[in-house]
């Protein structure tokens, strides 16, 4: 096979992270550990595109800007972590294109309001701490189903083609209020553990609709995710896969009793 098909046939993985406590920009751990590797390991990506758990919105968003600003979003950290600045460059272009695969669906493009939260760079910094690859944001639309989000997915996963890295940034077990914050190695909830496991056994599955698309309507779905707007990311990631694709899992595990930092790879 010649190097241009080589690189023709070559395409991007997609990923979910379980981001966890914005600590992690700063911490050093098994999970921050797996986030550099995953940054060495992959191919490089032309641009990123990343659909954060932080940015939930009424309609589709998209950011547009040439510099998005580092944004601090969130309240009672240590001082080092406000003065963590991630200015990768945006991607107006890739922007546009993300637009038009979404077309019909009216997507606003961004030029000032958002940049990228906490969801982005706090993974990012990790993966990639030069900060020097194009970085564009995609906000999560509250007000559609999560089979939306899912074949949302569908519609992104050309880019994958491109040499773009679509990352989702959530974590698929997400209950703040009943974490034990003062133990991180607590022994996790039953009904942390189940729904964890019920996304791990079902992340290669071909049913449709996709089982997961009705995982918060499940008891522990809903104890896991008060809110949904963790759990969606993982969605659209799991949309992007072609049905054959290997899909991993590079980080495991659940901190404080009900916050999971599964991690999810295709590809």
């Amino acid at each position: 096979m010649s190097t241009n098909n080589q690189h023709l046939t070559h395409r991007m993985p997609a990923v979910f992270i379980g981001h966890g406590s914005p600590m992690n920009a700063i911490n050093h751990n098994s999970y921050t550990e797996a986030w550099e590797k995953l940054g060495k390991t992959l191919p490089r990506p032309r641009a990123i595109l990343v659909i954060s758990a932080h940015w939930y919105t009424r309609g589709t968003a998209i950011t547009a800007m040439i510099k998005p600003k580092t944004i601090h979003d969130f309240g009672g950290f240590p001082e080092a972590l406000y003065q963590i600045e991630y200015p990768a460059p945006g991607s107006p272009e890739l922007a546009k294109q993300v637009a038009e695969l979404l077309s019909p669906e009216p997507i606003h493009q961004d030029k000032e309001e958002w940049g990228l939260d906490h969801g982005t760079w706090e993974i990012l910094v990790r993966m990639y701490p030069q900060a020097d690859i194009p970085v564009v944001q995609l906000s999560i639309d509250g007000t559609k189903p999560a089979a939306w989000h899912y074949e949302l997915g569908k519609k992104l996963a050309t880019l994958r083609n491109e040499g773009i890295l679509i990352m989702g940034s959530g974590n698929v077990v997400h209950n703040l209020r009943a974490m034990d914050w003062q133990n991180a190695n607590a022994a996790p909830y039953p009904w942390a553990t189940s729904f964890e496991q019920f996304v791990y056994d079902n992340l290669r599955s071909h049913e449709q609709p996709h089982p997961l698309t009705k995982g918060l309507d499940r008891e522990d779905g809903k104890l896991s995710n008060p809110s949904p707007e963790h759990f969606l990311p993982i969605l659209p990631i799991l949309g992007t896969w072609d049905g054959e694709e290997g899909i991993s899992t590079p980080v495991e595990g659940i901190v404080s009793a009900s916050l999971s930092m599964l991690s999810v790879q295709i590809g």
